[in-house]
């Protein structure tokens, strides 16, 4: 399985990971989407931490009048954890600028350094803009499906923990700083890289927040933050205090992982194709202010799929009814269903249905169970993916009496394409068991044991 490992034991910040996927090998012309929209362009250059050759990334505004737009703006939802305040911030968005010519990173509007004297950052300034107006802006990128679904779940997860954070509705946070250009150059170009690569599984051991306090509008706050102390709920990895005093995972960082990698406890075995170092401002001697991403195959294991499993409860629902809804919400897009009986209110029997869809689906899905069902409410379940074999199929040929039958088989597998198990088609074992006069368990044996014994002579 093509995997992206992140090493998360010094944290993560937005440019990080845009400096680890391009010293990994991702294709700067990916960022062209986020150039062309937003008046800003990101440079790349090459630093050295403790004696390891990084990449760094800045973004830079190239309207330079943009550079005064949010000097004096209201600060009641500031959060500048991404942003270069070298009082408060560990290594936030600043970084070790040299003169040095990375002519191998230039590209469209990613450029190197040069004399960057006169530039303007794009961190902390530009317009600060509510959720629903990233999501126009983003939307109106002409980016790939998959990269603008990812970006914008990025930003909802942003979001919902700016919103758990101040005790608002999402719809109506106003983001600041990661609503800046900056932070929209981060996440979708974060997401555009990674997606570049081509990972099938993407993951990161455990993320170091660093230690101490930071500043913000609203007062002095404890490292983790309280926005990345949200996203990490939500999120699949774990949080690691420490190594040094300073703010070493920042909310777009976390938004980041948090949306697209699992979490390990260690790098998993990997047959390493390239590997990625992504610099951050500061020094942190002994240890070395990066991000690293490890580029290889993975081992033997089941693929992941996104799921919502969506459920309700029903207390009058006829036999004929619920006979009829494998098939009207499999026509949907559910990809299983599942009724059982269960005893309600009033020790009244009853039935809990589960269906399982991909996420994109359950709205739609949602609302056939609720008209086929009449049920008032319908829940999402706790669980976001689950883990499943690649699956094939193969058509063998049974001679039984002199009669040649042929029978589907289904074959499940790891991500590696190691079989582990095989199942004969019941409603064509079926078939032929009627035809030939054996038991079907039989039949089914046979086809089974025909796949077996072909894999076994490859």
């Amino acid at each position: 399985m093509h995997t992206l490992a992140f090493d998360g034991r010094l944290g993560a910040s937005g440019d990080m990971l845009l400096a680890a996927l391009l010293d990994a090998g991702a294709d700067p012309a990916a960022l062209e989407p986020v150039t062309n929209e937003l008046d800003l362009e990101y440079r790349i250059d090459d630093a050295v931490k403790c004696g390891i050759a990084a990449t760094t990334v800045d973004v830079v505004l190239t309207d330079a009048d943009e550079g005064s737009d949010s000097s004096s703006r209201d600060g009641s939802h500031v959060h500048d954890h991404d942003r270069g305040d070298s009082e408060s911030h560990g290594y936030g968005h600043t970084h070790d600028l040299d003169d040095n010519d990375p002519d191998q990173h230039g590209h469209g509007h990613v450029h190197d350094h040069g004399d960057s004297s006169d530039a303007v950052p794009a961190e902390g300034h530009g317009p600060h803009r509510s959720y629903l107006e990233v999501c126009e802006i983003v939307e109106g990128m002409s980016l790939d499906e998959a990269v603008e679904r990812d970006a914008l779940a990025i930003f909802e997860l942003l979001g919902e923990a700016e919103a758990s954070v101040h005790g608002e509705a999402l719809e109506e946070i106003h983001f600041h700083e990661v609503g800046a250009d900056d932070a929209i150059a981060d996440v979708v170009g974060a997401v555009a890289l990674v997606h570049d690569l081509e990972p099938e599984r993407i993951v990161t051991t455990p993320l170091a927040t660093g230690g101490g306090s930071v500043g913000m509008s609203h007062g002095e706050y404890p490292i983790p933050t309280p926005a990345v102390v949200e996203i990490a709920e939500r999120a699949d990895w774990s949080l690691r205090g420490g190594p040094v005093d300073a703010e070493l995972l920042t909310p777009t960082g976390a938004a980041i992982l948090g949306h697209l990698a699992d979490g390990v406890e260690s790098l998993p075995a990997l047959e390493l194709e390239a590997s990625g170092y992504g610099a951050g401002g500061y020094d942190l001697d002994p240890h070395p202010n990066v991000l690293r991403v490890l580029v290889g195959d993975g081992g033997s294991e089941l693929v992941r799929d996104d799921i919502t499993v969506l459920e309700t409860n029903l207390d009058d629902a006829t036999p004929e009814v619920l006979g009829g809804l494998q098939e009207t919400l499999a026509d949907a897009g559910a990809r299983d269903v599942t009724i059982v009986p269960a005893t309600m209110k009033k020790s009244r029997p009853g039935h809990l249905v589960k269906v399982i869809c991909k996420p994109e689906d359950r709205k739609r899905i949602a609302r056939t169970l609720a008209e086929e069902t009449g049920t008032l409410g319908i829940r999402e379940a706790g669980a976001t993916h689950r883990w499943i074999a690649e699956r094939e199929f193969e058509t063998v040929e049974l001679e039984l009496e002199g009669d040649r039958h042929e029978i589907t088989v289904k074959i499940a597998s790891d991500a590696n394409g190691t079989m582990y198990d095989v199942s004969a088609e019941y409603d064509d074992a079926a078939r032929v068991a009627r035809a030939s006069g054996l038991p079907v368990r039989e039949v089914a044996r046979r086809a089974e044991s025909a796949v077996l014994d072909e894999e076994i002579e490859r």
